[in-house]
């Protein structure tokens, strides 16, 4: 019993020593909430230093100081140029193509485990080689489950990213991962143009499930256009199931490269009927002469996300922005809360 007095007495006594500290001493309150509540830093590499920027003013601080230092040879080195001992760490940046933009990734990751990072998160608006998830041919690779093993290696704790190619892929990594998905934005979008003949339809059969969900929220119809490819990212063939006669019709995909397999298919809805035709297509990887075919195509408009800068303009293209998206689950992952409240399917339950 006297024992358990002692200690009670003195708890009291060091409760009361560290308020007096925390009122008298600014410095010590400084230390004292940095280890009690470990600040948030946001990163950019060089390739999402705009998209950064707005994530950082939605979470409401400034992008982190870093500096990638280049080499003549090519060679980078990512330095922080703040301390971020204990802090949660988020390092964004896309992989899509060059490779440089994964290096850079992994070598953020590196650097601040190194220095001492609390916890760190990869945030990958687009993640890259996610279209090589399985063995579909012989001695072929699976790069996106080499990526996940990469980026665990390096020591990222956790990753953020947005409509993956194929949503398996969140079943290659031994992290968490917060998969969020751009409905949340392209629904009110649709919703504001008060379509008369709502059809939404899949350019492709891999994106049939992506697609059913956001038509099942309208209570709309959904069309497939089934494609047979000579090679990659050539179309030999292609074939519409459903009717789309009068419709105004809204293709859904992940990822538009080339844009052949979306023009195309937006063709041959207008040849069948379909009164207009537009596209939602989260990641404008626009590769090739990808913006020549789609000023040229019988799209009305095509909406992408800022998951990946586009080089050029186009008046056919319109943006969307994704930063406030990743700014709350950025929030949500530093203060332990749910991400449901993200997807426009998890707020009607």
């Amino acid at each position: 019993m006297r024992r358990r007095e002692k200690t009670l007495n003195f708890l009291l006594i060091s409760s009361v020593i560290v308020i007096e500290c925390l009122s008298l001493c600014p410095e010590f309150h400084q230390y004292f909430n940095k280890i009690m509540q470990p600040s948030v830093k946001i990163f950019s590499g060089n390739q999402a230093h705009a998209l950064t920027d707005k994530i950082a003013l939605g979470y409401g601080t400034k992008q982190g100081r870093i500096n990638i230092q280049k080499f003549s040879d090519g060679e980078f080195q990512p330095i922080f140029l703040e301390s971020i001992r204990g802090d949660y760490v988020f390092l964004v940046q896309s992989t899509n193509s060059p490779a440089d933009n994964l290096m850079e990734l992994l070598l953020m990751i590196d650097a601040a485990k190194r220095a001492s990072a609390g916890y760190i998160t990869a945030v990958i608006p687009y993640f890259g080689f996610a279209r090589q998830d399985r063995k579909d041919k012989p001695r072929v690779a699976i790069g996106s489950k080499l990526i996940a093993n990469m980026l665990t290696t390096a020591g990222a704790n956790r990753v953020i990213t947005m409509d993956l190619h194929a949503p398996q892929i969140q079943g290659f990594f031994d992290i968490p991962v917060d998969h969020l998905d751009s409905s949340a934005i392209s629904i009110p979008y649709v919703q504001q143009l008060n379509l008369e003949n709502l059809t939404f339809a899949s350019p492709d059969v891999g994106s049939t499930s992506r697609v059913r969900e956001v038509a099942s929220y309208f209570g709309a119809d959904m069309v497939i256009c089934d494609k047979q490819r000579k090679r990659a990212n050539e179309v030999a063939s292609m074939t519409v199931i459903g009717d789309v006669q009068d419709r105004d019709v809204v293709l859904i995909d992940d990822i538009i490269d080339t844009g052949g397999t979306l023009t195309k298919s937006a063709a041959m809805l207008k040849e069948k009927g379909a009164r207009s035709v537009r596209a939602f297509c989260t990641h404008p990887v626009l590769s090739g002469n990808a913006y020549e075919v789609i000023n040229n195509s019988a799209l009305e408009e095509l909406l992408v996300c800022d998951t990946i800068p586009l080089r050029q303009k186009s008046p056919k293209i319109r943006v969307v922005e994704v930063a406030d998206l990743f700014a709350v689950a950025i929030r949500n992952v530093y203060e332990n809360r749910s991400i449901t409240s993200l997807f426009i399917h998890g707020s009607q339950k």
